[in-house]
């Protein structure tokens, strides 16, 4: 197994992309501490990490909150005496309205749900990281950073793009410490992420575009699973990268190349 003896902390593990991952990397070894917020969604992942003979225990917390993620991180070293890898990958949509209509209180719930969310949980994961190296993976997306036509996200597409300079500045601090910093850019994925997206007032501002049959070249239209994005956070968190820092990877099927 490729993590065998690691220990992992995932955020946003009760669903979706977490969950995916959380079952993979168990999979192959490693002991999985799954965050999140929603205590029967957690239950589940950590039960069905168990029942396939794995180890994993639920951890509730905010990220955005810094005493609950503090607290998160010192529980799974109490637990199991060290931290090797951080899927740093708890997010929302938010709200996606035009500017004047977007309130600085739907800006800030966004900003610290998906930017200080990410900083306090490799802030916190690094002292545990830094005994004996580890790595670190950041879930940004194709917004932000390739794709800039789905209009009113502004503040998600803010956060996603900051995400990606967050992990190359943190690449390169702690790289002496053999810690790995990478993020991965997903495109349209199959999770219940959409359910919790508020459009407001869109149509009076997006600019009309057409794209061929299909928006995602290699599928002909049909998104890609968290499973598959699961296979790229193995990846990244395996020896099979170990030469790999400070990188972002699309995993997007051609999606953001078309509609960039």
């Amino acid at each position: 197994m490729q993590l065998a003896g690691k220990v992992a902390l995932i955020t946003g593990a009760g669903s979706g992309i977490g969950q995916a991952a959380a079952l993979l990397l168990a999979k192959e070894g490693a002991k999985i501490a799954a965050l999140g917020r929603t205590e029967d969604e957690l239950q589940e992942t950590v039960a069905q990490i168990q029942d396939a003979g794995g180890e994993a225990i639920p951890v509730s917390a905010d990220i955005s909150q810094p005493q609950q993620m503090q607290q998160a991180v010192q529980q799974i070293e109490n637990q199991w005496g060290r931290l090797d890898i951080v899927f740093a990958n708890a997010g929302i949509n938010g709200v996606w309205a035009p500017l004047e209509e977007l309130e600085p209180e739907e800006w800030d719930k966004t900003i610290n749900i998906n930017l200080k969310g990410t900083f306090l949980t490799v802030k916190y994961a690094v002292p545990h990281l830094k005994k004996q190296g580890g790595s670190v993976i950041v879930t940004s997306s194709v917004n932000g950073t390739r794709i800039f036509s789905n209009t009113g996200a502004t503040a998600y597409s803010c956060t996603k793009a900051a995400q990606v300079a967050f992990t190359k500045m943190v690449a390169l601090e702690l790289a002496e410490h053999r810690i790995r910093v990478n993020v991965i850019c997903p495109g349209a994925i199959t999770t219940s992420i959409q359910e919790n997206t508020q459009q407001r007032d869109l149509d009076k501002i997006r600019e009309p575009v057409e794209y061929p049959e299909g928006k995602i070249p290699l599928t002909d239209g049909k998104p890609g699973s968290s499973e598959q994005v699961a296979q790229l956070v193995l990846f990244l968190a395996s020896e099979a990268s170990s030469h790999i820092t400070g990188t972002e990877i699309w995993i997007d099927g051609a999606e953001s190349l078309l509609m960039g």
